[in-house]
This record gives structure tokens, C-alpha cells and sequence, in this order.
């Protein structure tokens, strides 16, 4: 017997990359921005800014990449010894398993007789899957990905430090803090409301959130170019 289904477009499938994306952009925005900002204050000429902004986009892009990828990497790793171990265990004690399978669906609600219906048709038709998404709560909607995150976190990265770079070239040494701080704002409220457009979230919220925080960060390098500027 076959259902009529009512087809429903969720958004959890974009988790490993949106979240590596908004990321690496706000990063990229905010960070270089932050360092450009800081190092004007300071009364550097508009040669150090570019030049800082650039170092710190192809610093940044990297590091990025890097730690995402190490970090998601050792997700994967962590998920795979977990399924490992479950397919030991399930060809070492199935019957163990099954009860196990079992208990988690009479905890979800399911009387005694439909939870065990429920726990051997799912382990007939696929044994492993059935305790990797129901026991260790491991789909492969969500499946860690290292090479995919490290790859849209360098671009992202890359994409939101380019923005303050192009400020730095094209506006006087004079204007530069300024200029970046009120692109920068908006640049991080825009991709705080297309992050929340894309993830099915509040955009109000969302934007203003990162634009807050943008804010705060800025104006704590912008005083510290200021102090040791003025030092040295």
C-alpha cells in the first residue's frame, strides 16, 4: 500500500553548510573590518590599512578553512567510532539491541506491543540506521561533512573580509573608520537577515543580534589603534 504524501520543505538539510557559511562571512566582515578600524585609528597610512586588510583576508581565509575543517573532522570521527561500535554491538548481542531499540520507542510513547512492532520491522529493514538515528542521534541530514565546511567557510570568509578591503582602497585614510564602521553594520545586519531567511528564523532578531555585536567589536579595536597610537 502506497500514501499520498503531503510534500514539506524543511530547512534542517542546510545545517553543515549554512552554519560554516554565516560563519565564515561574518567572520570574514567583522574581523578584517575590526582590523582595518584599528589600525586607522592608530593614524597609519591608507597603504598599512590595505595592506592589513589584505593580510588578514588570506590569514583569515585560512584559518578558517583550517579549524573548520578540524573541527568537523573530529565530529566525523567521533561519529564514526559510534557507529562502529553500534554494528559490533549489534551483531554481538542483537537481541540486547532490539530491547534497547524497543525501550526507546515505549519512552517516546509507544505501548509495550507497538514499540517492539516498531523496533523489528525498523531493525529488518535496517538495523544500524534505525540506532544510529533513534539511539545516537546520527542522520545523514546532519552528517558532519570536514571538507565542505572548510571550503565554504574560506570562501564565505573570504567573500565578507573583501568588502571592508575594497572600503580601505577606495576611501580616504581620513574617512576609513567611519566608512568601514557604517558598511560594516550594514553588511553584518544583511547577512544576519539572510542567514535567518535561509534557516526559516527571525530576521529582526537575527540582525540585530550580529549588528550589536559587530558594533562592540569595532569600537573596542577602534580604542585600542586610538591608545597605542597615541602611545607610540
Amino acid at each position: 500500500m502506497t500514501l499520498d504524501t503531503h510534500i514539506e520543505k524543511h530547512l534542517v538539510h542546510r545545517i553543515g553548510w549554512l552554519r560554516a557559511a554565516v560563519m565564515g562571512a561574518n567572520d570574514g566582515l567583522l574581523s578584517t573590518s575590526s582590523l582595518v578600524v584599528g589600525v586607522a585609528a592608530a593614524g597609519s597610512s591608507q597603504s598599512q590599512v590595505v595592506v592589513a586588510a589584505l593580510a588578514g583576508l588570506v590569514a583569515g581565509a585560512m584559518s578558517m578553512a583550517a579549524g573548520e575543517y578540524v573541527s568537523v573532522s573530529s565530529q566525523a570521527d567521533a561519529e564514526k567510532a559510534d557507529l562502529e561500535r553500534e554494528a559490533a554491538e549489534l551483531r554481538d548481542t542483537p537481541d540486547e539491541e532490539l530491547d534497547e531499540l524497543t525501550q526507546i520507542y515505549l519512552d517516546r510513547g509507544l505501548d509495550l506491543l507497538l514499540a517492539r512492532q516498531v523496533a523489528v520491522q525498523l531493525t529488518a529493514h535496517d538495523a544500524l540506521a534505525a540506532h544510529a538515528r533513534d539511539e545516537l542521534g546520527i542522520s545523514t541530514t546532519v552528517t558532519a561533512q570536514p571538507v565542505q565546511a572548510a571550503v565554504v567557510s574560506a570562501l564565505t570568509f573570504a567573500g565578507g573580509a573583501v568588502v571592508p578591503l575594497i572600503v580601505a582602497v577606495a576611501t580616504p585614510v581620513s574617512h576609513v573608520v567611519l566608512t568601514v564602521s557604517l558598511v560594516t553594520l550594514a553588511g553584518l545586519g544583511t547577512l544576519g537577515a539572510l542567514g535567518a531567511v535561509a534557516g526559516g528564523a527571525g530576521i529582526f532578531r537575527a540582525a540585530k543580534r550580529v549588528t550589536l555585536w559587530g558594533a562592540l567589536a569595532m569600537a573596542a579595536t577602534a580604542g585600542v589603534g586610538r591608545i597605542f597610537g597615541i602611545a607610540m
